[in-house]
């Protein structure tokens, strides 16, 4: 597993937490340039192994809160992360010893180890998704857990700031941060959800930031050969590649601080010769997302569905594709991956299965999946 992550991990990272977001998450180009230049102010960034963790340490998430959209417009002031950590830490009184990672999507893969630089503590290899989630409460550190969402504490670019010290339920800690996000621009740091070591051990999805980085040096790898990159992302993620073709209409917008929306994409004809590919050359997928791909329809029927992953990436280089990136006439090649464990049991799917999104559809898991299992040093 990583130990520390310099300058030269930065773009690996980028490349595995871009695909894993499943297009939510944020811009991890731009958060790749944020955290490089921290990295040279203050040097490589300690990650922490989960179970290295005492029993009694503190710690809690920090990322960003908001629209995708919004992230690639109005760029960060660069502290919010520390602050939002600072200003948690001073409502509690207490100092944390570690941060952990809200989701391993895309930028906000970068978040945590751009606080934990600024505020001189370790980053935890684990977060608490396997993959982006639009809401707060969609949080594996959260299901059947004594761990609440609240407090947090949230800041913009300027200098407004906000704690919210008590929430009847993680769903109201979601709805109240995200109006206080949408009045900061959709756009804030955030730090919450505050944990024991104990419960970090027991709830997290471990190792996400290694696999990460170990993703995005397959594709950088597969990028050198000329190999078929999209068939070498699905294998290394225990995954399958179900559709090729080029983007042909896009709706999006932006609205409740939120990205939402649906892309569909036109299968190549002919594609007999693509290979892993599910769909005849008429073939037409449809894909709806909220920050994140929730639904994939092929020919309108329903094949994959939140929380396994749905990811897009470019067809030729294997390169992530999020929502905010969705254009017309972009090839892209799109892959299924088993969700990890931790987002299939029946309080998790009460939260981030299709039913919890407004899709009157059963889950129906794919098997296997190699999300969350300790890697091999």
């Amino acid at each position: 597993m990583l130990r520390q992550v310099t300058l030269d991990d930065i773009r690996p990272i980028g490349i595995g937490a871009g695909i894993l977001g499943t297009g939510g998450g944020g811009n991890p180009y731009l958060g790749g340039l944020h955290l490089a230049s921290i990295i040279r102010e203050y040097g490589p960034q300690a990650i922490i192994d989960p179970f290295d963790l005492a029993d009694d340490a503190l710690c809690c998430v920090v990322g960003s809160i908001g629209a995708p959209t919004v992230s690639i417009e109005k760029l960060p002031e660069g502290t919010e992360m520390c602050r939002a950590l600072r200003l948690l830490e001073e409502h509690i009184g207490r100092r944390f010893d570690a941060v952990a990672i809200a989701e391993i999507g895309g930028a906000n893969s970068m978040q945590p180890l751009i606080g934990g630089l600024q505020a001189g503590i370790p980053t935890v290899d684990s977060d608490s998704m396997g993959r982006a989630f639009p809401e707060i409460q969609m949080s594996s550190f959260l299901f059947d857990t004594s761990a609440t969402a609240a407090p947090l504490a949230m800041v913009d670019a300027a200098d407004n700031a906000a704690v919210v010290p008590a929430a009847i339920s993680d769903v109201w800690a979601e709805k109240i941060a995200r109006n206080i996000a949408v009045s900061m621009g959709a756009r804030a740091g955030l730090a919450g959800t505050i944990m024991t070591g104990a419960q970090v051990k027991a709830a997290g999805v471990h190792y996400t930031l290694s696999l990460a980085h170990r993703l995005g040096a397959q594709v950088i790898e597969a990028q050198a050969q000329k190999s078929d990159v999209p068939v070498v992302v699905a294998e290394a993620l225990d995954g399958h590649v179900i559709f090729r073709g080029k983007i042909s209409d896009v709706e999006r917008r932006t609205t409740k601080g939120f990205a939402r929306g649906k892309v569909k994409i036109s299968g190549f004809n002919p594609m007999q010769h693509l290979p892993n590919t599910l769909g005849g050359p008429r073939g037409v997928l449809e894909i709806e997302f909220q920050n994140e791909f929730l639904i994939a329809y092929l020919n309108g029927d329903v094949i994959a569905t939140t929380p396994d992953l749905i990811c897009i990436v470019t067809e030729e280089e294997g390169e992530p594709v999020t929502t905010e990136a969705l254009r017309y006439g972009t090839r892209v090649a799109v892959i299924t991956v088993p969700a990890p464990p931790q987002l299939k049991s029946e309080a998790a799917l009460a939260v981030v299965g299709p039913r919890a999104f407004g899709y009157d559809v059963a889950f129906s898991p794919l098997p296997g999946g190699v999300i969350g299992l300790r890697p091999r040093d």
